[in-house]
């Protein structure tokens, strides 16, 4: 197993060599951006056509939201970032991060149905209070709350190194499976799958909250447009389907982190496994509050 990990981590080195030292996050950006650009013009002509109540405009219109939802996740973003440090950190299934992914992004998108429909009816604002609250007020909270996300994911890390053991009673009592004591017969202590309900319920709503708080600028754009024009109902399932297309970039995201991890802690088992994992926590959650805090401060 050993030929493994090594070949992980030189897989993982050297893709962060290039996204990092040789330009490949500047290259993959300015092809998204370009992308984006394109999406968004033809979305003027799809919100035409379903306002003309053409046939197909509403399946066309839906496609060109998926993919302008693909293309905005694909270059930099504060999803992936989260996402991908917490698959890295945690040892979380795929299936469920990448549920946790999906979750994030649908959120994102009701964030922004949520602005633009006060915004509109309830305290009568334009497009420019709009985008100004979204770019100016949400997106700094956001970016605080991931860094928030990321102290919290390294305090734990740095806890979890100093190897205290899991549900031993202080009286030396036995804990049998359900928690209860041999001895008095009370449960003093929560199972170690109740506390993992816990931390991964916790751990859930904290990265689900901390990407919503943001709305996708596109979903925000599409949907002023749509309630202009009289067609708020296209813009709401557009922004979800926003969702769905930013969403298939973050689960790929998802599945890579936790493939990557479990490659690199192949064949680990014991007291080194936990310490290993309790590191990499520490390490990725100082990565993202790093990250997150120099995002947010040309904000501030």
């Amino acid at each position: 197993m050993l030929w493994l990990r090594i070949s992980a981590c030189l897989v993982i080195g050297g893709t962060l060599l290039w996204l990092f030292g040789f330009g490949g996050v500047s290259d993959i950006g300015q092809w998204a951006a370009a992308q984006q650009r394109d999406t968004q013009n033809a979305l003027a002509g799809g919100l035409r056509a379903v306002r003309a109540g053409e046939p197909g405009a509403w399946l066309a219109l839906m496609g060109l939201c998926g993919a302008y939802g693909f293309f905005h996740a694909a270059g930099p973003g504060h999803g992936k970032l989260v996402i991908g440090g917490y698959g890295a950190a945690e040892r979380v299934t795929a299936r469920r991060l990448s549920l946790l992914a999906v979750l994030s992004s649908l959120a994102q998108a009701a964030t922004a149905i949520l602005l633009v429909s006060l915004g509109a009816f309830v305290l009568g604002w334009g497009r420019t209070e709009m985008t100004d609250t979204a770019d100016k007020v949400l997106a700094p909270a956001s970016y605080i709350a991931i860094a928030l996300v990321g102290l919290w994911l390294m305090v734990r890390g740095l806890r979890r190194t100093r190897g205290a053991k899991a549900n031993t009673h202080h009286h030396h009592h036995h804990i049998d499976d359900h928690g209860h004591c041999s001895s008095c017969g009370h449960a003093h202590a929560p199972t170690p799958a109740q506390a993992a309900a816990v931390t991964s319920l916790r751990d859930a709503a904290a990265i689900i909250g901390s990407i919503a708080i943001r709305p996708c600028t596109g979903a925000v754009f599409l949907l002023i447009l749509c309630f202009g024009l009289g067609i708020p109902w296209a813009g709401i399932a557009g922004a979800i389907v926003m969702g769905l297309g930013t969403a298939s970039v973050t689960v790929l995201v998802a599945l890579a982190a936790v493939g990557a991890r479990q490659s690199v802690l192949a064949g680990w088992s014991g007291t080194g496994a936990v310490r290993a994992m309790a590191l990499i926590e520490a390490a990725a959650g100082a990565l993202i509050a790093l990250i997150a805090t120099a995002l947010v401060l040309p904000l501030l």
